[in-house]
Formats: structure tokens, C-alpha cells, sequence
């Protein structure tokens, strides 16, 4: 099935947006959620006017503006006035204490806060970990799974050494970087890499005349990308645990450029990475990013979302760019966000 080339987005209030400006017309909203089927890969793909197209969703694609029951039956309403039927057993908290769940049609929905308070109003009890309603009690797990195995360095150099081309490779930089980079006109810095693989975007700053530091925990990853790139002399290779950064890294650098990290650690320390970030950072510095938006939540790579990294940089970060990546390879189109922020 080949990938469309249009696009439509979903802001975070759940509604329709069409070169940005809000869907009115409910028949044209109902059309572009009730079509909403989720490609392989994650790429959330509808119709408007019966032509398809891409699906970039701000949040969750479903926002629940209202729960009811009835005979046991729970359902959620959506914008546009389309209810769908979801279990209790699909629920899942969050770290911001948000449900989220999966409808019968097995699209992702995430409650508004007005749903929310609904439908604690309307459970016989619940805890931090557990719902109960009509005498039956559900467990509500944690949004993102835990696995410890992505925290060590033989889980990865394991891949670089079974694996001819991992998946997160591309071989060559990101598309957004080597498309945005010529116009930001960035000049010569001092750049951190974090999680670098093979080295393809350290190397292409470092070639643009910037002074580039590229870490990964793999020694056999570091291998590789000193083969590649091991003749540029602005371009280092350091081996270590990203949240075990020695301390000379502190304020070091004038720029941190993420791609394919932030997807890969365990979602739980997500937030310690951003803890990183502002520790490397100097003042004033910059967060260069590409980030992934899709909903996969057993992972490497997990998904993610414009929401969730909106909540975790808000306090920290002013955005400089922030935009949906719209002409990235087709395994990736319609799943990127590249963004460009400065330290608050």
C-alpha cells in the first residue's frame, strides 16, 4: 500500500486541522476520524474527500472529551460528536497520570481532563495502579513497559554485531538535518552527539566546520563510526553511558543534536535525559532535534509523541523551530518532528 502524499494533523483537543486552521464541518471531521487505520510502522493514514492522506497527530489520535456506561458498556465521545466503545482492560497510565486506551476500531485515545474527572466519578474505586467498577478490579499498568536490557552496553553492540544495517541506521545523516542545517546557518560550535551509531550526523557536523563530540555506549558502534569518519580531526568518539557523563562534559557544549536516542533509552528516563541535556548545555545553548511521533509502546525504538515532549522541554527550552518533518524517508514519513530549541 504506497504512502499518500498529503497531509492533515489533529491538534491536541482531538479536532481536525487543514493547513492549520480547525475542521468545522463535522462530516469532514467524522470522515477523517472514523478512517483513521494505523499503516505499518506506525504512520497513521485517513481520507479527507475520500483522497488519503498522512495523519499527524499532536497527542493520541482519539481525545475522549466525554466517558459514559451503561449496562457495562463503557464508550468515550470524540470531537465531532463520534462515540466508540472501549474495554476497562486497555487502560494504561502515564507519567502525568493521564488514561489511555484503545478503542474497539483499536485506535489509540488518550481522556481530556474533562473525561477524565468522568469517568473517576463514575468507578465503584481506583487506585495508583488499579480501577474498579461494578466489583471487578482492572489493573492499569504503566504506559511504557520497562526493559532493563536497553540500559546495557551488550544489548546494543549485540545488534551491531548481528546485524549488518540496524534499522535506526541510515547510512548516511538525517533527512531534516541535512535540510535544515544550510538554513539555520549555525556557526562553528562545540556539538554533542549523543547516542551516535556509526556517526553519520556527528560527522556531518563536524564536516560544516563545527567541533563535535560523539558518544555512544557500544565500543563496537564507535568501531564502526571511527572507520567511517576517523579522519576528521574535529570529530571525537568517546565510549560512555550517556547518564554517566564525566564531569568535563558539564556546560561543554554550545549544542546537543538527538536523533535516534531519546527513542531508544527506557521511556522512564526520558526526563533524566533532559536532566542531561541541561547539564551538557551551556548557557544560552541550543537542543537540536529529530524526534519520533507515533505510537508504539513496546520498543527500541518506543514512539512518542508532540505532547509528551512539549510537557518535558516547556520549563527548560524556548523553541526556536518546532514542525512535523514532512519529506523524510518513506519508512519514516509522516513520524518525525524536528525541532530547534534554546536553554531557557
Amino acid at each position: 500500500m504506497p504512502i499518500p502524499t498529503q497531509f492533515i494533523q489533529i491538534d491536541e483537543e482531538g479536532y481536525g486541522l487543514s493547513r492549520e486552521v480547525r475542521i468545522q464541518d463535522p462530516l469532514v471531521g467524522q470522515e477523517l476520524l472514523q478512517n483513521l487505520k494505523i499503516h505499518e510502522g506506525g504512520t497513521l493514514l485517513s481520507t479527507i474527500g475520500a483522497t488519503p492522506v498522512i495523519v499527524e497527530a499532536f497527542d493520541e489520535p482519539y481525545i475522549a472529551q466525554q466517558v459514559h456506561v451503561e449496562d457495562g458498556v463503557w464508550s468515550l465521545t470524540l470531537p465531532y460528536g463520534l462515540e466508540y466503545k472501549f474495554e476497562l482492560a486497555s487502560l494504561s497510565l502515564d507519567e502525568w497520570d493521564r488514561f489511555h486506551g484503545y478503542t474497539e476500531n483499536k485506535i489509540p485515545f488518550v481522556f481530556s481532563r474533562k473525561a477524565q474527572a468522568e469517568f473517576f466519578n463514575l468507578l465503584d474505586e481506583y487506585g495508583d495502579d488499579f480501577v474498579e467498577y461494578d466489583g471487578k478490579i482492572y489493573d492499569v499498568p504503566n504506559y511504557w513497559p520497562a526493559d532493563p536490557n536497553v540500559e546495557k552496553e551488550q544489548y546494543w553492540s549485540q545488534i551491531y554485531e548481528t546485524e549488518a544495517n540496524p534499522g535506526w541506521n541510515l547510512g548516511e545523516p538525517a533527512e531534516a538535518l541535512k535540510d535544515m542545517m544550510p538554513r539555520l546557518k549555525i556557526p562553528p560550535c562545540r556539538v554533542l552527539v549523543l547516542g551516535c551509531g556509526e556517526g553519520h550526523d556527528a560527522a556531518f557536523f563536524a564536516k560544516a566546520g563545527h567541533f563535535v563530540t560523539a558518544v555512544d555506549i557500544s565500543p563496537l558502534a564507535l568501531e564502526k563510526a571511527r572507520k567511517n569518519y576517523g579522519d576528521i580531526p574535529n570529530l571525537k568518539f568517546v565510549e560512555a553511558d550517556l547518564f554517566k557523563l564525566p564531569r568535563d562534559f558539564d556546560h561543554a557544549f554550545d549544542l546537543v543534536f538527538e536523533h535516534t536516542c531519546y527513542c531508544a533509552i527506557n521511556p522512564a528516563k526520558r526526563q533524566d535525559l533532559v536532566k542531561i541535556w541541561n547539564r551538557v548545555l551551556a548557557p544560552g545553548g541550543h537542543l537540536m532535534g529529530v524526534f519520533f511521533t507515533f505510537e508504539k509502546r513496546q520498543g527500541p525504538p518506543y514512539g512518542g509523541s508532540e505532547w509528551e515532549l512539549r510537557q518535558r522541554l516547556k520549563s527548560s527550552y524556548q523553541p526556536i523551530f518546532w514542525g512535523r518533518w514532512q519529506k523524510s524517508i518513506p519508512r519514516r514519513q509522516g513520524k518525525e518532528l524536528f525541532i530547534y530549541t534554546k536553554k531557557s
